[in-house]
């Protein structure tokens, strides 16, 4: 059995000059010459990804897509038509996304998380942009101040969605960001607070994420980075608690919650003191 959108161990039937005939329950699918592996000949396995070309033909490859079937993933749209858009996928043919498999109208060149599946109606490799239904809260086995992997996949009035180790779904508050992240964005984050069950959500089971580790995890990271920064620039910082949560981000990489808790156990060590606007090595 062929799967679609997957890759698959075939064994070589035929060779051709254009390329080499794989098994399947037909006259062959074919894998063109140029994706060939030096040296093989008919009864070799190969380990190839079979999707249909533009003319509706099963066909293989030995480039590696971005995504296969299953996978949730970012990628970029080459072109849109009335119909919907094309993705690219990193093999000789986009991944196609229908109007109905939109959130909103797709643009070229911007990225999408999508999730890449099988059409019901045409046993083609198609993605989709409403992950909603993929994605549930219910029987989650998360703990607060998890570590976790977080994927941005939308933006909301209030900060952005993001999905969770690749099951759940949960909201990064905006202004809990102090630098760029774009959609399709993977990370390292920690999960800040589940909420209970609420029956007029959509997600029933409502989770915020931080991005990074949380607390005193977090702080004995950047103990060292703060004393290099202040080796580096003649012991003198001109950041303090009243300084821009912004500005402290752009110089240190970490939320102004993170510095004060950082230079406070620096301060109790004796290792800096606080100065007229700003910090210095003691």
């Amino acid at each position: 059995m062929i799967n679609i959108g997957q890759f698959n161990q075939l064994k070589v039937v035929r060779t051709v000059d254009f390329g080499v005939y794989l098994e399947d329950e037909a006259d062959g699918i074919l894998l063109p010459k140029r994706f060939v592996p030096n040296g093989t000949k008919k009864g070799d396995v190969v380990n190839a990804f079979i999707y249909h070309d533009g003319e509706g033909r099963l066909i293989a490859t030995t480039q590696q897509p971005k995504g296969v079937v299953g996978d949730i993933v970012a990628l970029k749209v080459r072109t849109t038509t009335s119909f919907g858009a094309f993705l690219d996928n990193g093999i000789m043919k986009d991944v196609f996304v229908p109007r109905s498999n939109q959130l909103n109208e797709m643009l070229p060149n911007k990225d999408y998380v999508v999730k890449i599946e099988i059409d019901k109606v045409s046993n083609r490799m198609v993605a989709t942009q409403k992950l909603d239904a993929f994605l549930t809260n219910e029987n989650h086995n998360l703990k607060e101040l998890e570590v976790v992997d977080l994927m941005l996949y939308r933006e909301t009035n209030i900060g952005y969605m993001c999905i969770i180790n690749k099951t759940n779904l949960g909201l990064l508050h905006k202004n809990e960001v102090f630098t760029k992240i774009n959609i399709g964005d993977s990370f390292k984050g920690y999960i800040k607070k589940i909420y209970p069950e609420d029956v007029t959500s959509k997600l029933r089971i409502k989770i915020d994420v931080g991005i990074g580790k949380m607390g005193y995890t977090k702080v004995e990271d950047e103990l060292e980075k703060v004393m290099r920064m202040l080796q580096e620039n003649k012991g003198y910082l001109p950041y303090h608690d009243k300084s821009n949560p912004e500005e402290i981000y752009s110089f240190f990489g970490m939320s102004k919650k993170t510095f004060k808790m950082t230079t406070g156990s620096l301060f109790k060590q004796r290792k800096i003191e606080f100065v007229e606007n700003g910090i210095k090595l003691k």
